[in-house]
């Protein structure tokens, strides 16, 4: 839906809420670039979690730069400045959020979407979502309560919320979810070639530690323990498809975490062998 996306943007000042998943598909271009191609007057580019190139580690401090290849400048919105000022939208009339999600509450790709909510309602900014399919499209886990609202936890939502980005939106925007019940100016584009009920597999990892379809699948069941002194396979080849850890030799499973570029570069139990069960076959 290129034609539309670029049909509602010119002539206006624009920021990208944008990653490394923010891929046109057919032609294997960044959204970025195929909008500065177009004519497209992109002012800047606000980035996620992992930042715009997607290669920081989890909790990482995401800082402001300027991207290589069009000297457009890159905003940090993860660390300090989780939600867009209005001094970083004055100058701006609309703003793109282009961000594959995986369906899972605390994935916080959709907390950043309700921060670009509330400052597009505060700010009176328009808000354009290009959907993307949900990789774990179907509905689970316990409604978050009220009293657990947290940057991993926004939405009184199960764990596995069965939306796609663009119908969570909608759904903050119906049932008031943004502060002083304010409504954002919002227009989905809606996904093309895929509807619930069918299979997706992503083209590019949506996290360092996301790195294919397994992974994501147990996702939803193995973060949990993140809290925990359990490891989930950060530092090695198949994050989120082992679990164990030094202490509970439950079998002869084991893996050593250790530093990975483009994975984990910390992780927890680096370089000590963890005892545990191999999920990658399941």
């Amino acid at each position: 839906r290129m034609d539309v996306v670029t049909r509602l943007l010119k002539g206006k000042r624009v920021g990208l809420v944008v990653n490394q998943t923010s891929i046109l598909e057919k032609r294997q271009i960044h959204l970025l670039d195929a909008l500065v191609a177009e004519g497209v007057d992109v002012k800047k580019v606000f980035a996620p979690e992992h930042g715009f190139r997607g290669t920081g580690d989890a909790g990482e401090e995401i800082k402001d730069s300027r991207d290589l290849k069009t000297g457009i400048p890159i905003i940090s919105i993860y660390g300090k400045n989780k939600k867009p000022s209005a001094e970083q939208l004055d100058d701006l009339d609309v703003i793109v959020f282009d961000i594959q999600d995986v369906g899972a509450r605390f994935y916080t790709y959709i907390s950043t979407m309700q921060y670009v909510m509330e400052a597009c309602a505060e700010n009176r900014k328009q808000l354009v979502i290009t959907d993307r399919p949900n990789p774990c499209d179907y509905v689970d886990g316990p409604v978050r309560q009220k009293n657990q609202k947290s940057f991993v936890g926004m939405h009184a939502i199960p764990i596995l919320h069965g939306c796609t980005v663009g119908e969570l939106a909608q759904m903050i925007n119906g049932e008031g979810w943004l502060p002083n019940g304010k409504k954002c100016a919002l227009t989905v584009i809606p996904v093309e070639g895929w509807k619930h009920g069918q299979p997706y597999s992503l083209p590019v990892k949506p996290s360092p530690n996301l790195p294919n379809d397994q992974a994501i699948a147990l996702y939803p069941s193995l973060c949990p323990f993140e809290g925990t002194a359990i490891s989930v396979g950060r530092g090695t080849l198949y994050p989120f498809q082992v679990i164990g850890s030094p202490d509970i030799r439950i079998s002869s499973f084991s893996f050593r975490p250790e530093a990975l570029e483009g994975f984990d570069k910390n992780p927890m139990y680096k370089n000590q062998y963890c005892y545990g069960n191999n999920l990658r076959h399941i």
